[in-house]
């Protein structure tokens, strides 16, 4: 198991070829997926064929960048995953960061941890100069963590998503953090 990042209470591990089931499955609660698909889960085809290749092929493009599955430390289970990459046609200094997490992992501050470490790691690691995420302005979770990382709404935006989702009506939401900010935070806090 190659370790990418450890926090208090998680290890981001690279996926393997092997870890098709857990993303099937994650992907497979249609409250994990509700704001991503409308709750339609992911197949396993997509799973094997198309997202697992990407993953596996970020590592070695953008080293530093990627997907890492979310393991709890204390039962070594799978939460879920973290990304931290540039979108595609971005600056390699200014990566996105994203979550998704099991629900038994929500309201336990994961996301959050993960969020936090991946943005440390960044500006001081890989002279990263902002880091941006975004979505749906409805999902007032996902806000709410990118918020408590440090982050700031930066606009509010229509995306175009290729299904109708029940709330895509209001509109996404970018929220960033730079690298100055990130100092700041730091310098500013006890």
């Amino acid at each position: 198991m190659r370790i990418f990042l450890e926090t208090e209470r998680l290890l981001l591990r690279q996926f393997d070829h092997h870890d098709s089931d857990l993303l099937v499955e994650l992907d497979g609660d249609p409250r994990v997926m509700r704001y991503i698909t409308g709750g339609v889960p992911t197949s396993r085809d997509e799973v094997e064929g198309e997202y697992l290749p990407a993953f596996l092929g970020y590592y070695e493009r953008f080293p530093g960048y990627g997907f890492w599955a979310a393991i709890e430390k204390s039962t070594n289970d799978f939460l879920g995953w973290f990304h931290y990459r540039p979108a595609p046609g971005d600056p390699l200094d200014e990566p996105e960061l994203g979550y998704r997490l099991r629900c038994e992992a929500w309201g336990k501050g994961y996301a959050t941890e993960g969020s936090r470490a991946l943005i440390t790691k960044g500006f001081t690691e890989f002279e990263v100069r902002r880091v941006v995420a975004s979505t749906m302005a409805v999902n007032t979770a996902s806000r709410r963590v990118m918020e408590k990382s440090g982050m700031r709404l930066v606009r509010t935006f229509v995306a175009d998503w290729p299904v109708s989702i029940p709330g895509n009506e209001h509109g996404d939401v970018e929220y960033a953090i730079s690298r100055t900010e990130w100092e700041l935070d730091r310098t500013e806090s006890p």
